[in-house]
């Protein structure tokens, strides 16, 4: 007989998830206008008032090349002021619970992030990046492989002693936009380097939708092999194709209980554009059309954990009323189908019922309820040729 147990087929899938939020950084990289200071303070304390818990803030880089993140400290100054803790008491947000991570790709948005630190507004937690395809980290480091890990050791080491974590991204671990397929070996033992130069964590990236629910199942069965703690695991999916929902899926059936999105799949390459001026970014984008790329959408990956059972720890209503607001900063139709068609509500939507069912019924002589003629069996009778 089959096995209808969803969890006893796929028994290292999770009943409770985490899901951080990396709109603000991620999502708005990719904004071809400044989107205010104001409007990002909103989100994330919105975001963190709907159950967010670990959530990036900005990015440490020179605001010469993304001059989006122009504002990266007065965003920390505000998260890290009596207000805002007062705001998340009176919330009943544990303050402390909440992680606010920095991205800093070199060695100087490191050196920066200790420094806000050291005045007492610096971020939780920092990611570094490495692409397993050489070509790729190029374009978004500037470095070859070798120097940028030996560059990730120092920072690392740098970072742990004033306090902070540190993650480690792998990133085109299913296939690279500039140098074409990859190896997942490859990723598995970048992982393992990373954790062996001190980071805290890994984030493995699907940088640009290439993955496969397949090789999403098998890459996470080989890491949870090699590193078996799945706190130490978050899963960056982006969407290009329409089937990241799939590799959620197959990543939660490996194990995987970390996960990333952005409200309405904001994201992708950052912007070499800024409102009226073009900007540095990191060069030519390596994608035809802008409109569809992005990371999975937390409304959508949050409805779908939600009626899977999973513990998630958001209020779903909350996160797509954000997802709504989010289309008017942003100015366009963004690319959550469930900020637009809401939950699957157990009690249905009666409001769309035509009237009269119960006159019909009553009329033709049935009972409420009743589905099939009284004068049938009460189980369907399946003729021979149908069980072979």
């Amino acid at each position: 007989m089959t096995e209808y147990d969803y969890w006893k087929i796929f028994p290292r899938m999770p009943k409770k998830v985490v899901i951080g939020d990396i709109t603000i950084r991620d999502g708005l990289q990719h904004e071809e206008k400044f989107i205010s200071t104001a409007a990002k303070k909103y989100y994330l304390e919105e975001l963190i008032f709907a159950g967010c818990r670990n959530i990036e803030v900005t990015n440490l880089g020179n605001p010469f090349l993304m001059p989006q993140f122009r504002d990266a400290e007065e965003l920390l100054v505000h998260l890290r002021s009596d207000r805002f803790k007062q705001r998340c008491a009176k919330k009943g947000v544990n303050y402390d619970d909440i992680c606010f991570t920095a991205i800093t790709i070199r060695e100087g948005a490191v050196n920066r992030a200790i420094e806000l630190k050291e005045k007492g507004i610096g971020p939780d937690r920092l990611l570094m990046m490495v692409s397993t395809e050489e070509e790729h980290h190029f374009a978004n480091s500037g470095t070859t492989l070798p120097d940028y890990w030996q560059e990730a050791e120092r920072c690392i080491k740098k970072c742990n002693d004033a306090g902070m974590k540190m993650c480690g991204t792998v990133s085109t671990i299913w296939g690279s936009p500039i140098g074409g397929a990859t190896k997942l070996e490859d990723a598995v033992e970048f992982s393992k380097r990373f954790l062996e130069i001190g980071a805290h964590d890994i984030e493995h990236a699907d940088h640009d939708g290439s993955a496969s629910a397949p090789d999403v199942y098998r890459y996470f069965s080989m890491v949870l092999d090699e590193i078996p703690d799945p706190k130490y695991h978050i899963a960056h999916f982006h969407e290009t194709k329409r089937v990241a929902s799939a590799s959620i899926l197959a990543a939660l059936q490996a194990g995987i209980t970390n996960f990333e999105a952005t409200l309405g799949g904001l994201g992708g390459q950052p912007a070499n554009f800024l409102d009226d001026c073009p900007t540095k970014g990191t060069g030519e984008y390596y994608y035809t059309d802008p409109r569809y790329v992005g990371l999975v959408t937390l409304e959508d990956t949050l409805v779908q954990i939600d009626e899977m059972g999973i513990e998630h720890g958001y209020d779903v209503d909350r996160i797509l009323k954000l997802g709504g607001q989010m289309e008017k900063t942003i100015g366009r139709r963004l690319r959550s189908e469930a900020m637009i068609n809401g939950r699957t509500l157990k009690e249905g939507h009666m409001e769309f019922a035509r009237p009269g069912l119960a006159d019909r019924k009553k009329k033709l002589g049935e009972k409420p309820g009743q589905k099939f003629p009284e004068t049938w069996s009460p189980k369907a009778v399946l003729p021979e040729k149908y069980k072979q």
